[in-house]
């Protein structure tokens, strides 16, 4: 689970809106719909799931924990007392879900409304009281490891503290009290809204995910709105910033960038990275969007093409205390060509030597699988890199980079293909189900496209098939892995499309035959979809990249490590396993003794290079950013913390101006790859 991490979010140009109605607070009960998606899917998952579990009782309490930690992970509106309430459905779900009873999970949810509405009356007449702003309060950064209050007079502090940091922040911004109190009414009137306004079908989502995130974290359920969502988000013709969204507490969080899309192209914004405000066209007022849905955040950000919108984004890793980053977008449509393998010949001056070096982007596998069936020529990421590196053969490159950061994958077809340019053939990843025996893909083709110095530069984002593709490099010693620790993710998941399951199932049972229905298939009941992991990808060594992901054999200095980011951050991830290996042919050009001599290079250029020095000065301020527990309430102490941190920031950025930690015109990792590639081609030809 994410940390329940209280954001001081520095937020400007924001003003109050309108009074918003106010919704019922009457109970939410389920309906029959929900009752048969609960006993059906938890029977699907039984039967299809990668993972073979039990309906027993610790799923049953693990389930509980996880959907209390789901509505009130702040531990911010139930008191120890409620939850002691609540205590006798903790071994009681296992048999619930089987029966289709929802009783354990409206009570909680149905309390929750409950407790929000009055926390949110309380918090709206702190606002309309002075604040002392030289406190010697302080609060947490992280209330992760909090624990149930044992008295609403208890939240009730916790609270005062809360509004008060988030008062401070925006003083902070030199905003005036007036300011401040419009904008939290504002935020604290459009949550209340938020929460007023769900239905039955948003708290048996949340229940329901809470169970399939028991199985792991790739599993979900989507109701049909969700699932409409879903969909359109992954439309190529839509019409916005090209990112799927997704709520994450009281805040809309990007899951995942669509290759090709706006902010694709832009490049400022990133996986996990939290949208707090959001402004139309270059001159628009901010409206911020913390407590918002999904669904209602992605109307204010989608809009017509060529339009402008400009988003306040907060990293999720980011320290407490990190002032949001204003970009710029231009709304456009997903254009897939954008995302296609794209390649350059850069001239290096490396141990006195002028190389060529090759640098192909690959931002995604991609494949028309359409045009593919037809036979004949068809776009695919292999093609497009075999025609660049007839180029670079041409123009006679001394190496070629592969640079697969932020890939997250895309077609396995294309990560086998892709490998078999650079051996002459063989098997690159193997596959395991729960059930039948595994299998193993291989590159059947024996030619060649490239044979010479080889180099592949990933990062934490690079999953899934980018990790085949470099694992099976790397297990053939075929080229040099550069970067950071993968991703770590090893599984493949399946979508199904519950209507027309649900719908097969029921013309099995009453021997209908399928198609026929007319208008009242049309009206028929809409049950959603569901996501569910049904494989495990290995490496033909028989190793997982579950949770290890492929470790680089030179590591690029990172302000994070595996275990805080990627597959190993999720607690109910599938675990690390192997299986038997299959025979290969190493290539042989990566011994460990070339390994080791190109780490001792880079660990002298750490030591000498002005722009790793910095890089390395910024990760270190990073690190000590974060790891600060406690957070003063006191106006001066805040403004010298910030002070003081903005003077850092700026005697480090003296050191190389033209080297930042993010800077995309000087992107120091490419150019230190480049440099290691320059390495690995001195080695090759002495």
């Amino acid at each position: 689970m994410r940390k329940a991490k209280i954001l001081l979010l520095l937020l400007c140009g924001l003003s109050a809106q309108a009074q918003v109605p106010h919704y019922s607070y009457d109970p939410l009960q389920p309906d029959s719909v929900h009752y048969e998606v609960q006993t059906r899917v938890t029977q699907f998952l039984k039967d299809y799931h990668y993972k073979k579990f039990d309906l027993d009782d610790t799923l049953s309490s693990h389930v509980w924990d996880s959907y209390l930690n789901t509505i009130d992970g702040g531990k911010l509106y139930f008191t120890q007392a409620d939850i002691d309430g609540f205590e006798k459905y903790r071994y009681t779900l296992d048999e619930a879900m089987q029966e289709g009873n929802l009783e354990a999970a409206f009570a909680v949810f149905n309390l929750y409304r409950t407790k929000y509405k009055a926390r949110s009356e309380y918090i709206l007449s702190l606002l309309d009281k002075p604040f002392d702003y030289f406190s010697n309060k302080t609060i947490l950064a992280d209330r992760e490891k909090a624990t149930w209050a044992k008295s609403e007079a208890e939240l009730d502090e916790e609270w005062n503290k809360i509004i008060l940091n988030q008062a401070l922040s925006l003083k902070l911004t030199g905003k005036t009290d007036s300011a401040i109190a419009a904008t939290l009414k504002s935020r604290y009137v459009a949550l209340e809204k938020r929460t007023s306004a769900f239905k039955a079908d948003n708290a048996f989502h949340l229940f329901m995910n809470a169970f399939t995130e028991y199985l792991d974290p790739h599993t979900a359920y989507m109701i049909p709105d969700a699932a409409d969502q879903f969909n359109i988000s992954m439309s190529q013709s839509i019409e916005g910033i090209g990112a799927t969204l997704t709520n994450e507490g009281d805040y809309v969080v990007i899951k995942s960038i669509v290759p090709g899309g706006p902010l694709f192209k832009n490049g400022e914004g990133n996986v996990d990275d939290y949208i707090v405000a959001v402004a139309q066209g270059d001159d628009g007022e901010f409206q911020d969007i913390i407590g918002w849905l999904t669904d209602d955040a992605i109307k204010l950000i989608r809009g017509k093409k060529g339009s402008v919108v400009r988003l306040k984004l907060v990293a999720s890793s980011a320290p407490l205390g990190t002032t949001p980053r204003t970009i710029r977008i231009v709304r456009d449509k997903i254009n897939l060509e954008e995302a296609v393998a794209k390649g350059e010949i850069v001239d290096l001056k490396h141990d006195g030597k002028n190389l060529k070096i090759g640098v192909i982007d690959i931002p995604m596998f991609y494949r028309d699988f359409e045009y593919a069936n037809r036979g004949g020529e068809f776009q695919s990421t292999t093609a497009d890199v075999k025609r660049i590196l007839d180029d670079f053969n041409q123009k006679k490159v001394d190496g070629v980079l592969i640079d697969l950061r932020n890939n997250g994958g895309g077609s396995l077809i294309e990560a086998i293909d892709l490998t078999g340019l650079f051996i002459k053939s063989g098997p690159v990843v193997q596959r395991k189900s729960s059930i039948g025996p595994n299998s193993v893909e291989s590159d059947e083709d024996k030619s060649v496209s490239y044979e010479g110095p080889l180099v592949v530069l990933q990062n934490r984002f690079s999953a899934s098939a980018s990790e085949i593709f470099a694992g099976a490099i790397q297990d053939y010693q075929r080229g040099l892995i550069v970067g950071e620790n993968s991703f770590g993710k090893g599984t493949v998941q399946q979508l199904v499309n519950l209507d027309s399951y649900f719908a097969r199932l029921s013309n099995r049972r009453s021997g209908a035959v399928a198609g026929v229905g007319g208008a009242a298939a049309m009206n028929r009941t809409r049950y959603g979809q569901l996501k569910f992991t049904s494989e495990k990808f290995y490496r033909i060594t028989g190793n997982s990249n579950q949770l290890k992901g492929v470790a680089p054999d030179v590591t690029l200095p990172s302000p994070f490590t595996p275990d805080e980011m990627g597959e190993k951050s999720y607690e109910r991830a599938l675990p690390y396993d192997q299986i038997r290996p299959v025979p290969y042919q190493k290539v042989g050009a990566i011994t460990n003794e070339v390994v080791q001599k190109i780490n001792d290079r880079f660990s002298k250029r750490l030591k000498s290079d002005e722009g790793l020095k910095e890089l390395l000065l910024d990760i270190e301020e990073y690190r000590k950013e974060r790891e600060v527990k406690e957070y003063s309430l006191n106006y001066d102490v805040r403004k010298k913390a910030l002070d003081d941190a903005e003077n850092k920031k700026k005697s480090i950025k003296k050191l190389n101006k033209s080297t930042k930690l993010e800077d995309k015109d000087n992107d120091i990792y490419l150019l230190e790859s480049e440099k290691i590639l320059g390495d690995l081609i001195t080695l090759r030809k002495s």
